[in-house]
């Protein structure tokens, strides 16, 4: 079953269940698969995994930081909100790396390519961000691909 129809069917027993954030927030990961999907002339079952965690993974990001506004502007109502509808984004995000993962993970690939300055940093994020797509942020593999390439 393709990503898009379990996303369909998710939406369909939201209804049944009558509950609205879930609803909300599959509805607004559904149409952003439509829009990805209109962009390169394809269907919208035909999307690759790598695509629809790319858009699950800004979806997730986006509820978190409108979260944060909502909790610094005291308004918790909205702030709750966001919170639900990332928890249920959560759920279709594959397993995050922790920071030990991520930190051997990217002295694999500095071994395998033989980087060993910042000169490097290009090639090294190239092969980490795909080895790591949609398991780890991307602000957090710089973070250690500097800091592995500084030492």
């Amino acid at each position: 079953m393709s990503f898009y129809t379990t996303i369909s069917e998710g939406i369909k027993d939201a209804m049944r269940s009558k509950d609205k954030e879930r609803l909300s927030a599959l509805r607004d990961i559904k149409s952003k698969m439509l829009l990805e999907a209109t962009k390169t002339g394809a269907d919208a079952e035909s999307i690759d995994d790598a695509t629809a965690f790319s858009i699950l993974n800004k979806l997730y990001k986006q509820r978190n930081e409108s979260a944060e506004i909502y909790q610094g502007q005291g308004r918790p109502d909205l702030e709750a909100e966001e919170r639900t509808q990332a928890k249920v984004i959560a759920e279709f995000l594959p397993k995050q790396l922790d920071a030990d993962e991520i930190a051997a993970k990217v002295a694999s690939i500095i071994s395998e390519t033989g980087a060993s300055s910042m000169a490097d940093m290009g090639k090294v994020m190239g092969q980490a961000s795909a080895a790591m797509a949609g398991k780890a942020d991307g602000k957090l593999i710089a973070q250690f691909v500097k800091s592995q390439l500084q030492n």
